[in-house]
């Protein structure tokens, strides 16, 4: 059966259908403008503006339904990785709750909580904790999210994080680098360092592409569009337009350096035995030219596009393709 991948963002609305699983067949992608800029609408007439575009965009390129999947924005959830002296399963599911109390800044009541157990030692290693993800966001988030699906009569049978999508994608092995994963969205952005082929922290920062957009509007006195062309075409690349393109950008573009900066110190200080190797970017806003390279020679270790379809045979687009990333880890969730 077919599935229907779903990434609905403040500038785009991503979808890819095709058959699930580790190696999946492509069968449709589609990218639309999001015309009203939300990706979670809190007012009824977005709930209706938004489930109406989906409907249209559904019906008219006949996306199958049963089996629906959607990833909720990370500025929309809280992600921890803790540290826990080693529990059954059953120990774990009592002390949970009061565990995500202490990390997830979300009062009890409104909190929709997913935890999974990342790592657990053998029990003769005492002293050794084991590693649990929490997952967190607030019920009405949640339900906002997904009343958008119910009103065109769609129940999803998947929802989870950008990050954990984007992972998936990536399939680290244990044998790899360490890894830092930048997922840059419109207007968001999220870091996730991935340690021996785990996720080790996740950083939200609400800091898109769109800071980038906005830079050149401001730098060289550009409507909305034509930097959002300008952006896209010319990039970081010096040679464009007299270098003036990137000058404008390299502002904003030291904010990104800047917050993967401090993560790479972050990481360093809690974990001294490993340092960042290399630096992935994913999501729509990594593609403007020249822009991992200069990433590379700020921070002085190899940066390298994901590659969401490496895996898939089917109808996989020729660009683009990193802004497909968590639609197609969602395809690659085997059920």
């Amino acid at each position: 059966m077919s599935a229907l991948c779903l990434d609905v963002g403040t500038y785009s609305i991503k979808a890819v259908s095709g058959h699930p699983g580790l190696k999946p067949e492509v069968e449709r992608v589609i990218e639309l403008f999001n015309e009203l800029g939300l990706s979670i609408p809190s007012e009824e007439a977005q709930i209706v503006q938004l489930s109406e575009k989906l409907a249209t965009t559904i019906a008219d390129n006949k996306l199958p339904t049963k089996d629906v999947r959607l990833a909720l924005p990370e500025s929309a959830v809280s992600t921890k990785i803790i540290e826990l002296p080693r529990l059954t399963d059953a120990e774990l599911g009592s002390a949970i709750d009061w565990q995500a109390e202490q990390y997830i800044p979300i009062p009890p009541d409104e909190l929709s909580l997913e935890y999974k157990v990342l790592y657990r030692p053998p029990a003769k290693e005492t002293g050794v904790k084991m590693r649990v993800l929490l997952v967190g966001a607030r019920r009405s988030v949640i339900e906002r999210f997904l009343e958008i699906f119910n009103r065109i009569g769609i129940e999803p049978r998947v929802l989870e994080t950008q990050v954990l999508s984007v992972l998936r994608t990536l399939q680290i092995k244990p044998e790899e680098p360490t890894s830092l994963l930048i997922h840059l969205g419109a207007a968001t952005m999220t870091l996730a360092v991935i340690n021996q082929g785990e996720l080790a922290f996740v950083f939200n920062h609400m800091n898109g592409s769109q800071m980038l957009t906005r830079a050149l509007e401001q730098g060289v006195g550009l409507t909305t569009k034509q930097a959002e062309q300008y952006k896209r075409s010319y990039g970081l690349d010096e040679t464009q337009f007299e270098g003036k393109v990137k000058a404008a950008l390299l502002p904003a573009a030291n904010v990104i350096v800047d917050a993967l900066q401090k993560a790479m110190r972050f990481f360093a200080n809690q974990h001294q035995e490993a340092g960042i190797q290399r630096i992935l970017l994913s999501g729509g806003g990594v593609q403007l030219p020249g822009f991992a390279q200069y990433l590379s020679n700020q921070l002085g270790v190899e940066v390298l596009v994901v590659a969401p379809f490496a895996n898939a045979s089917g109808k996989t687009p020729d660009r683009n393709q990193s802004a497909l990333s968590v639609c197609m880890g969602l395809l690659m969730r085997e059920l």
